[in-house]
């Protein structure tokens, strides 16, 4: 029996199918080959086009079958994970309004700091456990006040990887945790927010049917069936956003575990059993997988957004066309990078600064001595500092992590980042072969009741490696707090 993961990311789509019984993946695959576009009609705008993502989920899944390593009529269920926070509009035909603006644009900034004001920052806090911010509900807001006859054919909303369920199932569906994500949920009294909805003018029939993270999101209907290779009414059985995704894929299911990723964004996500949030919402609070009225489980997010697309954007400045070959040079180059220093800030505003946009730096560049070497190496090492400095705010809010689990993809497949982030923080890292896809196959598994609990997803999961921190440990925590003096320059 066979599982189906897709993954819809930011730079690409990604596929992976996986045998069931024993846990481990038959064939994983990207589309497009090359990274897909942001687009930016305005400084600090970010959008991309859901009908792009179902095209490119299609030619995946298709990629995937031509491999002629397994049947496609052996899939038994799928599942998906996608980028957080965007918004998707479609209207009473499903057909989309508009392109879709996506978890790094910061349009909706102000819109939700007004909505935080007005609501209360206490109540916000308490109820919801995060200032409104920029999240889905004031991209909404924005819609409203800024396309006003667009919003009024608005049938439905959802997030990117309610999208792909419906184009597969003709279904549409959401969960507490992907509405928690979207700053839609009173937790307090475990409904979608009076003031949210109240306070924005929206109405609550926007609201796709509510169910579990691991249930039925609809059954794959004959066109998408035969077009696609695999079984009609298999369901889709499980969707989460990519990090409660990420967190699951690597067995972070409880309180006290962590989870780190450092892709297009850079992300570290413990769990918590309180209604945890941060005063200054420079963290933030979401129903996890698992979560339930009666067994809580929150997971506490750090969201750095200038992580892997610094790296993508030091790749195409220096028309280097592989990352390995950066990752080599930067290995070349002693720890410090020889006092260059990367403030990685330059993707939309950043939530752990308090929602600034201060833009990314390279300071104390010295012509005759620094290559492109030192500049590869000073920008893993700063997107390691920005990690530091949003885990000691994790710290202030009782996040207090003995290890951290992650994948060995993205940034972590750079041996000077890994090492990097885990001197800078000084916290041993497990190293796990898994990736999102992997993990939306095995929570795919749990939600057509394949397996019986969710740890039974994962009993077979074992680390490729554990990296300790080592000599260079004061080093690191030396050239951090010299990095935090630059950043404190740029903010005041």
């Amino acid at each position: 029996m066979l599982l189906l993961g897709i993954d819809i990311g930011t730079s690409s789509i990604k596929v992976s199918v996986v045998d069931a019984q024993t846990q481990q993946r038959v064939i994983s695959v990207n589309w497009p080959e090359n990274e897909t576009e942001i687009i930016s009609k305005q400084p600090g705008w970010a959008e991309q086009s859901p009908a792009l993502w179902w095209e490119h989920t299609q030619l995946a899944i298709k990629k995937a079958n031509a491999s002629g390593l397994y049947d496609p009529k052996d899939i038994a269920a799928i599942g998906i994970s996608y980028q957080m926070h965007g918004l998707v509009v479609v209207d009473k035909q499903q057909q989309l309004l508009r392109n879709s603006i996506i978890w790094c644009d910061s349009r909706a900034v102000e819109i939700g700091n007004k909505a935080f004001d007005a609501i209360g920052p206490s109540k916000s806090l308490q109820h919801l456990l995060n200032s409104p911010g920029n999240f889905t509900a004031s991209k909404l807001a924005w819609v409203k006040e800024n396309e006003p006859a667009l919003y009024e054919q608005i049938s439905k909303i959802m997030l990117p990887g309610d999208y792909i369920a419906l184009q597969l199932t003709g279904t549409a569906t959401t969960s507490i945790s992907a509405l928690s994500e979207g700053v839609f949920w009173d937790f307090v009294n475990n409904e979608l927010s009076k003031d949210v909805f109240g306070y924005y003018g929206f109405d609550e029939s926007f609201i796709p049917s509510i169910n579990n993270v691991f249930s039925d999101h609809g059954q794959l209907s004959a066109a998408v069936a035969a077009e696609l290779s695999l079984k009609q009414g298999i369901p889709v059985a499980y969707k989460a956003g990519d990090q409660p995704n990420n967190a699951l894929s690597l067995n972070v299911l409880e309180a006290g575990e962590v989870a780190a990723t450092a892709g297009t964004s850079g992300v570290i996500y413990g769990v918590s059993d309180e209604l945890t949030f941060d005063p200054q919402s420079r963290i933030n609070s979401f129903a996890h997988v698992n979560y339930t009225e009666q067994q809580k489980r929150i997971g506490v997010l750090l969201c750095i957004n200038g992580t892997g697309i610094l790296n993508r954007w030091m790749k195409n400045l220096t028309a280097n066309n592989s990352y390995q070959a950066m990752n080599e040079a930067a290995a070349s180059v002693a720890v410090g990078s020889d006092g260059v220093f990367v403030l990685p800030f330059g993707n939309g505003a950043e939530r752990m600064l308090e929602n600034k946009m201060t833009g990314a730096h390279i300071h104390q560049l010295d012509f005759n001595i620094h290559t492109q070497a030192h500049l590869y190496r000073a920008s893993q090492e700063g997107i390691a500092f920005a990690f530091r400095y949003g885990l000691d705010i994790m710290r202030e809010n009782k996040m207090n992590p003995s290890v951290i689990r992650a994948g060995k993809a993205n940034m972590f497949l750079s041996d000077v980042f890994t090492k990097a982030f885990v001197n800078t923080l000084n916290i041993p890292v497990e190293l796990h072969n898994c990736d999102g896809s992997v993990g939306a196959a095995l929570g795919a598994g749990i939600g057509a009741g394949i397996y019986k609990h969710p740890k039974e997803a994962f009993s077979n999961a074992k680390p490729l490696a554990v990296i300790e921190p080592d000599s260079t440990t004061q080093q690191y925590d030396s050239l951090y707090h010299q990095w935090n003096e630059l950043l404190q320059k740029q903010l005041a």
